[in-house]
């Protein structure tokens, strides 16, 4: 049985164990999938040991997608956009390194709430990694704009300009600078909820029909889904569907395979 795993430090609530144990009973894949705690000071020798036992690959979620990036011998073009990894597989060739995180909310968005992109105004918030791991797959999807904006203005601009080589250029902003536009997707990267807050946002940022969405998820909305209802978004959602669909990427890289994702995405909803 082909061996798999999710590592990171802290590791106990990870829901990816149960996400992939689902796409594996679904899809009729001999395989295990475990959680696995590496110290902070030794990735590499975790890593170098699963491989050696056996494993075939790994989910790696925080702080280790930076060391995950250094580590693989090859890199997909949306890992070396994002410039950090989510996902390893351990083939004859070495270790291939990609990020599915930016192909999973974009397929939560288009395909799971059927909203969208192409020839859409969208507003990306924040300019750490999640936001530069979803930047890639969002400029393929053909928007009308993409505007990145953060609180320090000077970081949402260098992060535009890198991204700037293609058709599209994005706009890199401080929030302030949003006042008086408006989006048809606005998209909260930031860490802001894990604070129990929400950006603080110019109003009437939301066109009419327009969809507000947020990386974090729990039971309930979110403080930016919260402040998102009070500025007039039409549409709501948090990020599982977008665990869900990027723990599916990561499936088809490995096993060459799709799973459905609606009836985990629903299982999941059930148990938060």
């Amino acid at each position: 049985m082909d061996r798999y795993a999710v590592i990171g430090n802290p590791i106990a609530h990870s829901k990816s164990p149960r996400i992939h144990t689902l796409f594996a009973a679904q899809t009729g894949q001999a395989l295990s999938y475990e959680a696995l705690l590496a110290p902070l000071d030794a990735f590499v020798a975790t890593v170098e040991a699963f491989r050696a036992a056996g494993g075939r690959g790994l989910n790696v979620t925080v702080p280790f997608k930076l060391e995950a990036f250094d580590f693989a011998d090859r890199h997909t073009p949306r890992a070396l956009a994002a410039g950090a990894v989510n996902t390893l597989a351990f083939g004859p060739d070495g270790v291939l390194g990609d990020n599915t995180d930016g192909a999973g909310i974009l397929r939560d968005i288009t395909v799971n709430l059927g909203c969208p992109v192409a020839g859409r105004r969208v507003l990306l918030l924040g300019a750490g990694g999640a936001a530069r791991g979803t930047i890639l797959p969002l400029l393929d999807a053909q928007p009308a704009s993409l505007t990145i904006a953060n609180r320090t203005a000077v970081k949402a601009a260098e992060l535009a300009d890198e991204f700037s080589t293609g058709p599209l250029r994005p706009l890199g902003c401080g929030f302030a600078d949003l006042a008086g536009q408006d989006f048809d997707v606005v998209i909260n990267a930031t860490s802001a909820s894990l604070s129990d807050a929400a950006p603080d946002l110019p109003a009437g940022l939301y066109a009419p029909g327009s969809l507000a969405y947020d990386m974090m998820y729990g039971k309930g909305d979110t403080p930016f889904m919260r402040a998102a209802r009070e500025q007039g978004a039409a549409r709501l959602a948090d990020g599982l569907g977008m665990l869900v669909e990027q723990a599916a990427e990561s499936f088809l890289l490995w096993r060459d395979v799709r799973p459905a994702t609606a009836p985990v995405l629903a299982e999941l909803r059930a148990a938060l």
